[in-house]
Order: C-alpha cells, then structure tokens, then sequence
C-alpha cells in the first residue's frame, strides 16, 4: 500500500483488513479519532507505538508527556508540522 493509497482509505469507514495495529492507530488519527488511535497506541511499548503514541500527545498540546515518548522510540521531537509528522510516520510504517 502506498502513503497516497492510505489516505485514499480515510474515506472509509473502516481501516482496510490487513493493516498493522501502528497503521490501524495512525487511520484513526487521520480520521479524527485521536482517542481510538491513542487506545491503540498504548496497547504495547514497542518503538513504533512509542513514536505514535509521542506525536499523539504533541497533537494534544502535551509536550512533557510527547517528549517522555519520544525518548522511549529512541527519537527527538520533531520540528515539523503535525500532519507532515503525520505522514512520515505513516510512510515509515507502511515500508515496515
């Protein structure tokens, strides 16, 4: 799947079968459920949750906490937008 087909996906109502449980959390958020996607993205303490759940928490204006999981992925706060954020972590994740 590539980022633009992903996005195309936001139409549904339903993220596409098959998604991993990263992409699952990071469909959610692009749909406008942070809170299913922030569920998800706690669910386990692996370093792509990590980075989900750390961008997550910098859309949601908590910086502290952002960067508390942005050290457990082993990564810095980036210094872009939220939705480019949002769309390098989902390229990332669907090149995994």
């Amino acid at each position: 799947m590539t980022l633009d087909d992903f996005k195309a996906s936001l139409t549904q109502d339903a993220p596409p079968k098959g998604l991993s449980k990263e992409l699952q959390a990071l469909w959610y958020d692009g749909k406008g459920n942070w809170h299913q996607s922030h569920e998800i993205a706690q669910e386990v303490n692996t370093p792509a949750h990590c980075l989900i759940h750390a961008y997550l928490h910098r859309k949601e204006g908590d910086n502290w906490n952002a960067n508390y999981w942005y050290n457990r992925a082993g990564r810095k706060m980036p210094q872009v937008s939220l939705a480019q954020e949002w769309e390098n972590i989902s390229r990332e994740m669907l090149e995994k």
